[in-house]
């Protein structure tokens, strides 16, 4: 894939003088202000436009290596203000970055490809992920950055907070923690519009109720969870926090490359036996990778950088699955759902073995080709098997925006 000018994502520097610019444009309606700090002493910005006491909250770069976000609510804060209509009774606050410390770790602002994705890849450990950290973490040892975004949430009250991630080879699809009315149908119009495939399947809301076609709403604390072996759920996250004062989260999720096997409901001819030879792989794919860890290991001096902590947090999440693939019936039966694990299951090992690689390079090990050679071919073989085609970032923004103002439209009609 050749190299477009347009392929490139902003920094939490260049988003903070997107938000100063609109607040030097506008100071009667925009507002800038740190509301925390994250772990590593970064600030945490909020940018406000308009004064209506009804909220929605929208937060970007709670994952670290889904880059869309920050473009999207750059723009969505430019559209707010140039529309009189969208914050009529309605303010907007934009959370610039929940995890400044994640994002200076992960360096792909413009990735040519997978390859180029993977080689500059972090996300970290659940522990230290804001909007995950509750599910895994009791309440006194919350990173400063969830403290920041509940507390955030506490202020504002929002009706709808909207948080915007994406996926690196997929579909779009939504995840609310209750159902919104009237959603699906332009989400689906507005993907189709835009050459993106819907994730009718996806494995992150494996076995939820769905509203529509890649809308899933989320389910509640009396059912079972799809992988049990799992630590983050999402019924802990700080998707729920909104709840106390009224309001409800929308996970907006797009793709960097699109596959239209992600999209295909037909049913699976054998799930059960697919899922089995997933589980397989899976297991094979980590264990190359802590192979070529133990063994680089003595030579590293007791390194425990959050590259490596979370490249091993990986690595330890893969045997629960693999069971849980084994031994749970299948929480969907399309060859959409099939075709989502699959990613699943190729992205794992695969991010363990990119930051893994970076440690590598980084003290210049001898194991460090090897593993390079490893994380090639796996990208290679993931775009090839999903016939992954790049999508242009303005659509992948477009479509985020699209959903989140008919997200905000809809939840306001039945908002308290």
């Amino acid at each position: 894939m050749s190299f477009l000018p347009e392929l490139r994502y902003p920094s939490v520097p260049e988003l903070i003088a997107s938000a100063q610019a609109l607040v030097a444009q506008e100071p009667g309606l925009c507002a800038l202000r740190q509301v925390g700090l994250s772990r590593a002493g970064r600030p945490l910005h909020l940018l406000s436009v308009g004064h209506a006491r009804r909220a929605v909250l929208v937060v970007a770069g709670a994952h670290s290596n889904e880059p869309t976000g920050g473009s999207t609510l750059r723009v969505l804060a430019e559209r707010v203000l140039a529309e009189r209509e969208l914050r009529a009774n309605t303010s907007w606050h934009f959370l610039l970055c929940a995890d400044p410390d994640g994002a200076s770790l992960h360096v792909t602002p413009a990735p040519r490809s997978l390859l180029d994705y993977h080689l500059g890849f972090y996300r970290p450990t659940g522990a230290e992920q804001p909007e995950w950290s509750p599910s895994v973490l009791p309440p006194d040892r919350l990173p400063p950055e969830t403290l920041t975004l509940t507390g955030v949430i506490d202020e504002l009250r929002p009706y709808l907070q909207v948080t915007l991630h994406g996926t690196d080879l997929g579909g779009s699809w939504v995840q609310l923690t209750r159902d919104v009315p009237g959603l699906a149908e332009p989400f689906a119009k507005s993907a189709a519009q835009l050459h993106i495939p819907v994730e009718t399947g996806a494995s992150d809301a494996a076995g939820w109720p769905a509203a529509g076609p890649g809308v899933h709403v989320m389910p509640g604390p009396e059912s079972g969870a799809a992988y049990p072996s799992m630590p983050d759920d999402a019924r802990h996250s700080t998707w729920y926090h909104a709840h106390r004062y009224g309001g409800l989260t929308a996970v907006v999720e797009v793709p960097m490359w699109a596959s239209d096997l992600v999209d295909d409901r037909a049913p699976h001819p054998a799930p059960a036996a697919a899922m089995r030879r997933l589980a397989r792989r899976l297991t094979g794919d980590a264990l190359e990778v802590e192979r070529i860890l133990a063994e680089a290991l003595p030579r590293l001096d007791g390194a425990d950088g959050p590259l490596l902590r979370a490249a091993r947090w990986v690595l330890e999440l893969i045997p629960g699955l693999a069971e849980d693939w084994v031994h749970t019936p299948p929480a969907g039966t399309t060859m959409a759902y099939v075709g989502s694990v699959d990613a699943f299951g190729r992205r794992l090992p695969l991010r363990a073995a990119a930051m893994l690689l970076r440690v590598l390079r980084e003290t210049d090990d001898r194991a460090a080709p090897r593993l390079e050679q490893l994380v090639a071919d796996w990208c290679d073989a993931f775009a090839v098997r999903f016939r992954a085609r790049w999508v242009p970032l303005a659509h992948q923004v477009e479509h985020q925006s699209r959903t989140v103002l008919v997200a905000a439209q809809q939840a306001r009609r039945r908002a308290p």
